[in-house]
């Protein structure tokens, strides 16, 4: 199972009790508050539910999602020329794709390649799409990544990223989202 750091509670606001319903919602929420979220979402039918260039933000680090740390990383986030774009999908089956990151670095750059499979999550041991990054066109730190989603609502996607070095449970080290906009 993963590994994570309990944090305080904070209010809930309304967006919370009824469901997220957008990226900014999402950005709202601590590390805790997203792990309750994600675990209770669920994988589309197919993989192709993914397909295309969704608008993706990260955002929750884990150690600092509260107070103004936390402000921090969601506005800087949120800011167009943050360094991470979002990634790409594109199905090949309805169990099975591929994808790659997008870069804003060096006028922008697709980096870093992985697979998308259905497989048990690090987090609950309930299915999750995986992101699978050891392909021998990624540097070994990157082959250490373990990045999962779940469907939060219709084309709205949650998942934590993980650093798995394969010798202790995958530790968490972000929370990011994936939109659709169904």
């Amino acid at each position: 199972m993963i590994e994570t750091t309990t944090t305080s509670a904070r209010p809930a606001t309304a967006s919370a009790v009824s469901g997220p319903r957008t990226l900014d919602d999402l950005a709202e929420l601590d590390v805790t508050a997203l792990e309750a979220v994600y675990r209770r979402g669920t994988v589309p039918a197919s993989l192709h539910a993914l397909d295309g260039n969704p608008v993706c933000r990260m955002l929750a680090v884990r150690g600092l999602d509260g107070g103004g740390r936390a402000r921090l990383v969601r506005d800087l986030a949120r800011v167009s020329w943050f360094p991470w774009a979002g990634k790409s999908f594109a199905a090949e089956s309805d169990g099975a794709g591929n994808g790659i990151n997008r870069v804003r670095l060096l006028g922008g750059k697709r980096w870093f390649p992985f697979t998308t499979s259905v497989e048990a999550s690090a987090i609950d041991g309930a299915p999750c799409i995986f992101l699978d990054y050891r392909h021998a066109a990624n540097p070994k730190p990157i082959q250490m990544i373990r990045d999962e989603l779940r469907e939060v609502r219709p084309g709205l996607f949650l998942g934590p990223a993980m650093l798995d070095t394969g010798r202790s449970p995958a530790r968490l080290v972000l929370w990011f989202a994936c939109d659709l906009g169904n």
